[in-house]
């Protein structure tokens, strides 16, 4: 199971999705954690994308795009060959103004990609909620200085 769109219980499609709402990108190889926080951005107003792995996420049409994800929300430990600081890494250089949150419960070992922030583990949701929030505001701005 690499990407699993998550829209349970609102009834939208990803095309609604890209019209009405921004998704927010879940990488996390714990799936219980990763549902956790999709529910979660989910009544935050906010589509999900679940992936278990760096690759996965590269491997969605929307993050090469930079299309209808408005933030990634990514453990720094995961399965494959890359983890969530490489993914970070890849991110900035495709898609530099894309809001990228990283987690994990031991401190991230090197420096993070530039503009990259932390939340160590374990997070409280409404620190998540705070998070997005405040990330996406920012991409939002940063995006219309861009244009």
């Amino acid at each position: 199971m690499g990407i699993v769109p998550n829209t349970q219980g609102r009834g939208v499609n990803m095309g609604q999705a890209q019209q009405n709402r921004r998704a927010v990108l879940i990488v996390e190889d714990d799936a219980e954690l990763r549902e956790f926080a999709a529910r979660l951005l989910e009544d935050g107003e906010l589509d999900t994308i679940e992936c278990e792995s760096a690759e996965a996420a590269l491997a969605t049409e929307m993050l090469i795009r930079g299309r209808d994800v408005a933030m990634i929300f990514a453990d720094i430990r995961l399965p494959g060959v890359m983890d969530g600081i490489d993914l970070a890494r890849e991110v900035r250089m495709r898609s530099p103004f894309l809001p990228v949150i990283l987690t994990s419960g031991h401190p991230p070992e090197g420096q993070l990609p530039l503009g990259v922030d932390f939340m160590p583990k374990p997070w409280q949701p409404l620190n998540l909620l705070v998070a997005a929030k405040q990330a996406l505001s920012v991409s939002v701005r940063l995006a219309s200085k861009a244009s």
